[in-house]
């Protein structure tokens, strides 16, 4: 888990198989990204795996937003 999107995104883009990377997008201070990452983990299911997958949280008008790609892309 990390706000720091510009250099993990190159780190794990160039791992073949990693076990997921969850980015909160805003550069917020901890409360803030504490309640991002609660309302991400209400989202995830309890058997869900991130394998080569990114989760971005980001919040829009006092909502979050949640965004999932793989990487490194197929």
């Amino acid at each position: 888990v990390t706000n720091n999107a510009k250099d993990f995104r190159k780190l794990y883009a160039k791992e073949p198989v990693h076990a997921g990377l969850i980015i909160v997008v805003p550069q917020v201070g901890p409360e803030k990204q504490r309640e991002l990452f609660d309302a991400l983990l209400e989202d995830l299911g309890p058997e869900e795996f991130l394998i080569n997958e990114v989760i971005e949280i980001e919040i829009e008008n006092g909502i979050a937003i949640v965004t999932r790609y793989d990487l490194p892309s197929p």
